[in-house]
């Protein structure tokens, strides 16, 4: 018996000073950095900048590897199944907790089948049309789309994302019946808009502000409580049309399950480090997104909640996707 326990104290010592080398040596190679979706939209965006202040902290490089599909159920995918060593991440945002909640049939287990590391921040997002639409505000949208049952459209990102589930809720509330468009990404969805073949989206800034700045979409409102202080003239969802909404798009950094606790302690910290320097900072601010630094438990627990709370709303609007 004597020996037992003390084969089985030596087997976690030895755990211990395993995984404390490697969190040392950690990482020896680049990494690898999944983004779901196509280049050029909210997530690629935030995420190129967070891995260029990683790889510049680490001394390795980041490698960013767009995977869309699915509405970003092929990149999760493919993390979800990569060996748990730390050299495959997930860079998402919170449509990679939605999605399993809205879509029909088996997808993943969004608590069970990754590693939470590191909550990057928020952002708002923005109701658009392309700048030769003749709608310029979202009451006049609205309106519009009300005398008009399914002649206007939508397009969202992806299903399960937060363009989605904000489409779907102002649809049902307001009795807009647009139909729903899904594309793979932010950038192919605000390409549609713009060449007018749909009507409006709903997308996270930082992925449409070039588009606004160069005048290519219009902006008829915010989804936060507050305006935006980059655009303090563009009203939001809630005082112009639909009291009280409120949705936005946060962004994290995930792991396979079973991921290294000492390599998980180490990339939140990295995180935390990043989102906190200034070209990061200045960067974020010029895109209206607020960095959010906490613990890996932290951000579990927000995850846990939102399952939850969007869980809740998608039950109640029948939101479910056939794949």
């Amino acid at each position: 018996m004597k020996k037992t326990i003390l084969s089985a104290i030596g087997i976690v010592l030895t755990s211990l000073v395993v995984g404390q080398a490697f969190a040392q040596t950690y990482p020896a190679r680049p990494i690898r950095l999944i983004v779901p979706y196509t280049p050029g939209g909210s997530i690629d965006t935030t995420a190129r900048i967070v891995a260029d202040q990683l790889q510049k902290q680490l001394g390795q490089p980041i490698v960013i590897e767009n995977k869309p599909g699915a509405s970003g159920l092929i990149g999760s995918l493919e993390v979800a199944k990569a060996k748990p060593d730390g050299y495959t991440l997930l860079f998402n945002a919170s449509g990679q907790v939605y999605l399993p909640l809205v879509m029909e049939g088996k997808t993943y287990d969004a608590e069970k089948d990754f590693t939470p590391i590191a909550q990057v921040g928020y952002v708002p997002l923005a109701v658009l049309v392309s700048v030769n639409e003749k709608i310029n505000t979202m009451k006049e949208l609205v309106a519009q789309a009300q005398a008009n049952p399914k002649k206007y459209t939508w397009a969202t990102s992806g299903f399960g994302t937060t363009s989605h589930l904000s489409e779907e809720i102002l649809t049902r509330e307001l009795n807009l019946n647009m139909e729903i468009i899904p594309y793979k990404g932010a950038s192919p969805q605000l390409t549609d808009v713009m060449g007018g073949h749909v009507t409006a989206a709903i997308s996270p800034l930082p992925g449409a502000t070039p588009f606004i700045e160069s005048k290519r979409l219009k902006v008829l409102a915010i989804t936060s409580q507050e305006r935006v202080r980059t655009m303090p003239d563009v009203p939001t969802v809630s005082e112009t049309v639909l009291p009280g909404f409120e949705i936005k798009s946060w962004y994290g950094l995930w792991g396979p399950a079973n991921l290294p606790p000492e390599i998980v302690a180490m990339m939140s910290r990295e995180v935390n480090k990043a989102i906190q320097d200034p070209v990061v900072l200045a960067k974020f601010e010029k895109l209206s997104f607020q960095t959010q630094a906490n613990t890996p438990e932290e951000f579990k627990k927000i995850i846990t909640d939102e399952i939850v709370k969007v869980g809740k709303v998608a039950r109640e609007a029948n939101i479910l996707i056939k794949r």
